[in-house]
């Protein structure tokens, strides 16, 4: 996508600048100068294929969407065995400890965890730079579903009183 200015190259630094611009970030002039030329701007989102709409969402949605995974699992993980120990019910992710199980390995964003102060988490998420995540959870039943329903605003419904 060519953003060239509507000025004079000699006026404008940003003239011959080419840029992509992701349809899920907020809607920006269409040169790096501040100029508005409209013929340059995708005008929607139809413009863009798959592949390059998970891509744009992947390099600044990643982390984003590992933090809230990784507290949903945080929120609902118990202590196990000797873990009890440091457990304490009234507690949340800090982030360090979201830092520290952050890895970046061959371009793909890895959070692992095993146990985070007595919560036994068993939780691994991986993004990679096409837009697909994989979510795995050890011992975990099916808390890995309720959490991706949560985050699509889904209400998780739930069995209060049965008949008698």
């Amino acid at each position: 996508m060519d953003t060239s200015c509507s000025k004079r190259a000699s006026s404008c630094p940003f003239a011959s600048s080419k840029r992509k611009f992701s349809p899920h970030r907020p809607t920006k002039p269409s040169s790096a100068c501040g100029c508005s030329s409209s013929s340059s701007r995708r005008e929607s989102e139809e413009e863009f294929d798959e592949d390059e709409v998970a891509e744009n969402t992947a390099e600044w949605g990643a982390f984003g969407f590992i933090f809230v995974l990784a507290l949903l699992s945080f929120a609902d993980a118990k202590p196990r065995n000797a873990s009890v120990i440091e457990y304490q019910e009234k507690d949340e992710l800090r982030l360090s400890d979201f830092i520290e199980h952050l890895r970046f390995v061959r371009g793909e964003l890895h959070f692992d965890t095993d146990y985070i102060r007595g919560r036994r988490l068993k939780t691994r998420i991986v993004v990679r730079s096409n837009g697909t995540v994989t979510l795995e959870t050890i011992g975990r039943g099916k808390s890995a579903l309720r959490w991706l329903e949560r985050i699509q605003g889904k209400k998780v419904l739930e069995l209060v009183g049965g008949p008698s």
